[in-house]
């Protein structure tokens, strides 16, 4: 018999764990009964779907992401990266932003890590960006402003060329909503630079499959594509990228397409801290649950959102999205409650209420339910489900704010300085290239490869 409370330890800051806690707390309101303790690599959630427009510059980065610590109000919060998961000890250790690691003890765990974009599918992934994070949103646009400002001054054609061209790797949701808001993005730059022509930008997003948004029916499917290529998007189906190298990507047909900004949206894996604990997996390394969210085998491991596997009532795999992740959080919930209290538990069942995909410029595309819907129309659905998902009032009427500045005003063009003063400006060198902006570029990309690290979401 314990003398402590019970401890649930949730692993994981995004959809999947927030709601989870927040749930818990409503179950065991004012009781001793638990402790509850939530970690995280950043104090705050991503609202995910507006990362894009976070990017472009019509949403102020922090109105993308939603503080964790209001949004709880018994559970204990930790900043902290998880280091490593002891399932025999019910032990994990956490390593605090500069601080000592810690190790916690835990009755329940929820696995809510999340997931990184996977960059195993192509060789020298190293050398392209990812758009996953908050951290990833602001380094993209302060690399394509960058790379206006050098083609702005750029004499040789081709190097100019190249610094106005993208490449962007996959033809999912995100890759097509990412292509959808870049593109404007750069329209828009380019009317504030004298010698730099909208027709000079060269967008290529390269699909392997017969046709992009496989998540959306074929028409919806040919509706984004005729949209983005209205806007110079060359969208190239059945083309596999054969590797990547520093301002280049390689196809398969020897054909080679040099550009500064290369994207990768080839999908999501769950986070490596996942994949090496001893749990049973699917083939795409997600933890194997019951319908109830329970790790197979497991009696006080549970598991949710990108990292999970959990089968529907005719036996397949929920999809890995933002809706389903929400409401599998309250379900998750009620099953430790359930557990603790030696009841029975019940699945989690959910029947998906439709897919939408936003393509920037008023325009979008979408099923809702039995209904499909494009252009204004599937546009503002999409902002106002995602704005009505962003928990606080505060955090709605700031994005509210945004959105209305951004339909009087011109994209900003104000890159976002995330280095600190005694690095900015290093002892010049005669080296060619040895100024500021290659300390800087290292600094974002540390930041970057941080953010898709083996910490939770």
């Amino acid at each position: 018999m314990m003398s402590g409370p019970i401890r649930i330890l949730i692993l994981g800051g995004g959809f999947g764990g927030v709601y989870t806690a927040r749930h818990l707390e409503e179950l065991f309101a004012e009781s001793s009964e638990v402790q509850i303790t939530l970690v995280s690599r950043d104090n705050y959630f991503v609202m995910t779907p507006l990362l894009f427009e976070a990017g472009s510059g019509i949403l102020e980065p922090r109105h993308a992401v939603n503080p964790i610590r209001p949004l709880l109000k018994m559970t204990q919060f930790i900043e902290a990266e998880v280091v490593e998961i002891d399932i025999a000890r019910k032990m994990v250790t956490v390593g605090p932003p500069h601080g000592q690691a810690d190790e916690l003890p835990y009755d329940h765990l929820v696995l809510a890590l999340g997931g990184v974009t996977n960059t195993k599918l192509v060789p020298g992934t190293e050398h392209a960006l990812t758009f996953k994070t908050l951290g990833d949103a602001i380094y993209l646009r302060n690399h394509i402003i960058q790379l206006f400002e050098r083609a702005q001054i750029e004499s040789d054609p081709v190097r100019k060329a190249s610094l106005l061209t993208i490449v962007l790797v996959g033809g999912g949701l995100v890759a097509v909503e990412l292509a959808g808001e870049v593109t404007v993005f750069m329209t828009n730059l380019s009317r504030l630079y004298s010698k730099i022509d909208p027709r000079e930008i060269r967008f290529d997003l390269l699909e392997a499959a017969p046709r992009i948004i496989p998540e959306m029916d074929e028409d919806l499917a040919q509706y984004a594509t005729h949209t983005l290529e209205k806007r110079g998007v060359r969208v190239r189906v059945n083309t596999r990228v054969d590797r990547i190298e520093p301002g280049m990507v390689h196809l398969p047909d020897g054909e080679s397409i040099p550009a500064q900004t290369i994207l990768m949206a080839t999908g999501v894996i769950p986070n490596p801290r996942v994949s090496s604990l001893p749990l049973e997996k699917d083939k795409k390394g997600r933890v194997l649950t019951e319908p109830t969210m329970r790790a197979k085998g497991h009696t006080n491991i549970w598991a949710l959102g990108d990292c999970a596997s959990i089968p529907d009532p005719s036996g397949h795999p929920y999809p890995t999205l933002a809706q389903h992740a929400i409401r599998e959080g309250p379900q998750l919930a009620k099953n430790i409650s359930a557990a603790i209290h030696g009841q029975p538990l019940e699945p989690f069942v959910y029947q998906t209420k439709g897919t939408l995909a936003a393509l920037g410029h008023f325009k979008g595309v979408g099923r809702i339910y039995k209904f499909k819907i494009r252009g204004f129309l599937a546009w503002w659905v999409w902002r106002t489900y995602y704005l009505f998902r962003m928990p606080r009032f505060d955090r709605r009427l700031r994005i509210v704010l945004d959105w209305t500045v951004a339909l009087l005003f011109r994209n900003d063009i104000v890159q976002l300085d995330i280095g600190r003063e005694n690095t900015r400006h290093p002892a010049r060198s005669d080296k060619p290239g040895a100024d500021g902006d290659a300390e800087h570029h290292d600094s974002a990309a540390t930041r970057a490869d941080r953010s898709s690290s083996t910490a939770p979401h």
